[in-house]
């Protein structure tokens, strides 16, 4: 299983602004390696997050997002005590699910 995503949810003025930084390798699968293999791709695919359980942000990704990816979004309504979750699945099956909860 992958490392521990860092998650961070602050709240402001009735929102709270949330900032992931996801632990995944994030391969093309366009490189090669020093033995002119090509290593397979290997990528997040679909994020998902949930405010007290509620979804409210979907994406789908591809091969173009970078190494570590970093994500930030905001979360109208949100208040100190609240929870976000936040998944991920990627094209080998693996899955990632992390809470936090607003500061």
């Amino acid at each position: 299983m992958a490392d521990p995503m860092r998650i961070r949810a602050q709240a402001a003025a009735g929102n709270a602004t949330v900032r992931v930084l996801m632990n995944h390798e994030m391969e093309t699968g366009q490189r090669r390696d020093a033995a002119d293999k090509v290593i397979p791709a290997w990528h997040i695919t679909e994020v998902t997050a949930t405010h007290n359980g509620k979804p409210v942000l979907s994406a789908e990704w591809g091969t173009g997002i970078a190494k570590n990816p970093f994500l930030q979004f905001t979360v109208k309504g949100a208040k100190v005590g609240d929870k976000i979750s936040i998944a991920w699945k990627d094209n080998r099956g693996d899955s990632r699910t992390d809470e936090a909860t607003v500061a």
